[in-house]
């Protein structure tokens, strides 16, 4: 579910309309000069004083970018398949029913995405010249058909199994459909872009073949031999005698190496879906459909508890509601997950010939057992990447050798589909959930779209996410990261000529790696305001925060400086309208060494929707300010 909002002119993309309504902000700073320094009053009517120091736009009150609609859309991608898994073209409106909750509901726009039909990208720089010292987080990409994500997930992943992706992606190059869009990305215990979006199988090509995407050993997955190894421990413990203290220790043994197991997954599950998280938040700003086709080992969404235990409930763990809320995230962002399982078609691990299969010699039982376990857990995972494409209106594939042939297929039917809006009869927003179905009149047809959303307001705090490590803001602030796009705003970064002693005020270092000379530099942030929850009272004022922060982070990724700060926005009615269109200007000053390559990474969260937008800029990047002139007669 998500607000409709419309953009005038039209023909704009809606980061290429936001960047040009901050843009009126940011012509006024450039004319100015350097911004008023951190901790001047603000002239914002009623803004709290103590932490930030919010400051009115300086922009003009065009009126002619901004027309908002507070009206609740539901936004429904569905690709239409015949028995071959070929896309079906050329239906009409009149050919679907969409049911919310068994209700049927009235479509209020319908079109039809093609790819053999998508109009030629328009002559747009693929990066926005703002001019020296600024920089945003808006990603100008042309929407002219859907973009395409190639997760490569070295952390659920054996590393035998991330060689045979690589090499079956290398074969999907060979064939690449011109104009095809994908971007590459990685996960480890964090998401990181190892390519941008590109249509270049060639540098795709060659960032698959690089060092960066050959893949790591996951420290959180037990390779068959450490399994063996570790049954033969309580084997052996075992055959030391049946008194009632050897069978205590075996037990124990069993217990903590179950217990163990379970910790791990469970730090799986917190980075997997903190990285998909992420990814939403990243690609919610970039507009049109996301295919996220992610190759992984899966991962369980729930331990079952184990009845050879002594304490069966005791490595029993469940995360499934967290699964759910992140799905529901990346449905609001217009993602749909395609799991691909990197595995292949494979058997038992503890069958395979780099196992000896002792403990099973010595243990028929215990191999029965294990048999068993494998089983359940690999149905555990294939019914997870199963519930992860269905809540999102993808495919998972799994059992096929055929991993070219998968992800050929879910580019072609996530280039090839309908878009369905409608507004729900429904407008209590209880959080609770509602399941969609969608009906066709042609016959032997398959439907794939996402099978409901969450009731809730997006204005409102999302629901909680129990297993996560980091805080959406965290997450943001990580040194290499994609940029997240929830919140789009742009910074002016304005350095001092000369190095200082002394760090800015209220600047956090970080243990005692800086040492002087430091460089001071201010940061003027103008936000698109539109992206921030704000509440009204009943004298009419408008409230709203924001926290905005910005860390200094060494060349080895180690957090050297930061700087933090709160807005608290109580806006007239009067200034409202002005603020929505023109953004709201915050500026704070870090310091950094003077010498060195750092970067900075800039983040901006609405405190109360948890929405959040960031940005990295190498200090590299930033020209210096030029020495002033000398006064006349000297």
């Amino acid at each position: 579910m998500r607000r409709a909002y419309f953009l005038v002119p039209a023909p704009l993309s809606a980061a290429f309309a936001a960047c040009l309504a901050l843009g009126i902000v940011f012509s006024a700073i450039a004319q100015t000069g350097t911004p008023p320094p951190a901790g001047t009053a603000s002239t914002l009517p009623s803004a709290n004083q103590s932490q930030g120091q919010p400051s009115p736009a300086p922009a003009p009150d065009t009126g002619r970018y901004v027309l908002e609609s507070q009206v609740p859309l539901v936004v429904l991608d569905v690709v239409v398949t015949d028995k071959d898994s070929h896309p079906v073209h050329g239906l009409k409106a009149s050919a679907f029913t969409v049911l919310e909750k068994g209700r049927p509901m009235t479509v209020q726009s319908f079109e039809e995405h093609r790819f053999d039909q998508a109009p030629p990208p328009a002559p747009r720089p693929t990066k926005l010249n703002l001019g020296p010292n600024v920089f945003t987080n808006i990603t100008y990409t042309p929407n002219n058909g859907p973009l395409n994500i190639l997760l490569m997930d070295a952390l659920n992943t054996p590393r035998s199994d991330q060689a045979y992706v690589r090499q079956q992606m290398l074969e999907y190059l060979k064939k690449l459909p011109e104009g095809t869009r994908i971007a590459i990305f990685g996960l480890s215990t964090r998401l990181f872009i190892l390519q941008g979006f590109t249509t270049d199988p060639a540098v795709l090509k060659a960032v698959l073949s690089g060092k960066k995407a050959l893949g790591s050993t996951s420290p959180l997955l037990t390779t068959p031999e450490e399994a063996e190894e570790q049954q033969e421990q309580i084997d052996n413990m075992g055959a030391m005698g049946n008194d009632p203290g050897t069978a205590q220790m075996q037990a124990d043994m069993q217990q903590f190496q179950a217990e163990t197991a379970t910790f791990q997954t469970t730090l799986r599950v917190q980075y997997t879906l903190s990285a998909m998280n992420d990814l939403a938040r990243y690609l919610s700003g970039l507009p049109g459909r996301k295919n996220l086709i992610w190759f992984s080992g899966s991962f369980p969404i729930n331990i079952l508890p184990d009845g050879d235990l002594e304490n069966p409930f005791g490595a029993m763990a469940n995360y499934e509601d967290d699964v759910k809320a992140t799905a529901d995230l990346l449905t609001r962002s217009q993602v749909a997950v395609y799991p691909v399982d990197g595995r292949g078609l494979f058997v038992n691990p503890a069958m395979t010939a780099s196992v000896s299969g002792a403990s099973m010699a010595r243990n028929p039982q215990a191999g029965m057992k294990a048999n068993t376990k494998f089983f359940t857990q690999t149905a555990s995972e294939h019914f997870t990447m199963q519930a992860m494409a269905e809540q999102t209106g993808g495919k998972a594939f799994y059992n096929t050798n055929g991993l070219k042939e998968a992800v050929q297929e879910a580019i072609d039917q996530g280039s090839n589909y309908y878009t369905l809006t409608y507004t729900p009869t429904d407008r209590k927003w209880d959080g609770g959930y509602r399941n969609i179905r969608v009906k066709t009149d042609q016959a032997d047809v398959n439907l794939f779209y996402r099978h409901g959303y969450y009731a809730q307001d997006p204005n409102t705090p999302g629901r909680g996410q129990k297993v996560l490590p980091m805080s959406a803001m965290q997450t943001a602030m990580l040194r290499g990261g994609p940029d997240p796009t929830e919140i789009l705003f742009k910074v002016r970064i304005v350095p001092t000529a000369e190095s200082e002693k002394t760090l800015p005020p209220a600047n956090q270092p970080v243990g005692k790696k800086m040492k002087p000379p430091y460089r001071h530099y201010t940061i003027v942030y103008v936000a698109d305001f539109r992206h921030v929850t704000f509440t009204t009272t009943p004298d009419g004022i408008y409230h709203g925060s924001v926290e905005y922060t910005t860390l200094v982070y060494s060349p080895e990724g180690e957090v050297m400086n930061a700087a933090s700060n709160k807005a608290i926005l109580n806006v007239p009615a009067a200034k409202y309208e002005s603020m929505m269109r023109n953004g709201v200007g915050l500026h704070q000053q870090i310091g950094a060494p003077a010498k060195g390559e750092y970067f900075l990474r800039i983040g901006l969260r609405d405190i109360t929707s948890d929405r959040v937008g960031a940005l990295e800029v190498p200090l590299t990047a930033i020209q210096p300010v030029p020495a002033p002139a000398p006064a006349a007669g000297k």
